[in-house]
């Protein structure tokens, strides 16, 4: 709550880590699908979010992601997305670092300018071959005609055919371990960590800035629910 004594940390970093949630992108409009309301069609997302969801029906859970995937290009970053992004800009003109470590998979931060930017729960606009692994990004719009769409005809590997499945983290599923070592990577290396717009309950994210904290480093919490 001391902006003064904020601002003299800001000043005297050289390595800052933002930490972000789905409360950054909330002004834009972004959906959750978490809590009251929180359906797609007669949805909650964890019953299609999740690998045995894909394995039953692919071309439901396609049909869920092809949605929020045109939905997505519709919106656009915010005043906080940008605050972030110059934030950046002005911190490398001092020869100064800093890095956005995210759990959102909307690519906002992108979008505004952030250079930096690691997605801990991958990304709306990547998919990934369940038969041969590779990771592509894909900005097709729309990635595929029509609804119910045969297995046969969803999107399919370049490369080996094999069925592709959106990039991102479902419920049930560890984290990326090369994303996580490039995370942790900047939690040793960070002299200032900033927590913005994020709840702090799924982990291993909720642990971030306590690890940050226990080697001395401070922490600055942005949000407007208490965490």
């Amino acid at each position: 709550s001391d902006m003064a004594a904020f601002r003299a940390e800001v000043r005297n970093a050289s390595h800052v880590l933002i930490l972000s949630g789905a409360g950054v992108s909330a002004e834009s409009g972004i959906p959750t699908f978490r809590g009251a309301g929180g359906f797609w069609r007669t949805y909650q997302a964890q019953e299609l979010a999740n690998p045995d969801a894909f394995k039953r029906n692919p071309s439901l859970v396609w049909e869920f992601y092809h949605y929020r995937r045109e939905l997505m290009v519709t919106k656009r970053p915010n005043p906080a997305h940008e605050a972030i992004a110059r934030f950046e800009e002005e911190m490398a003109k001092q020869g100064k670092k800093v890095v956005v470590v995210t759990q959102n998979i909307d690519e906002l931060h992108k979008r505004a300018g952030s250079q930096s930017v690691i997605e801990l729960h991958g990304s709306l606009f990547k998919t990934q071959c369940t038969v041969c692994f590779e990771i592509k990004e894909n900005r097709d719009s729309p990635i595929w005609e029509g609804s119910k769409i045969p297995t046969e005809s969803l999107p399919r590997c370049g490369s080996c055919s094999g069925l592709l499945r959106p990039h991102v983290v479902w419920f049930g599923e560890g984290l990326n371990e090369d994303v996580l070592i490039k995370a942790y990577k900047e939690l040793e290396d960070c002299d200032l960590c900033l927590v913005v717009g994020t709840s702090s309950v799924v982990y291993p994210a909720a642990m971030f800035a306590p690890e940050v904290a226990s080697r001395g480093v401070t922490v600055a919490e942005f949000n407007l629910e208490d965490t």
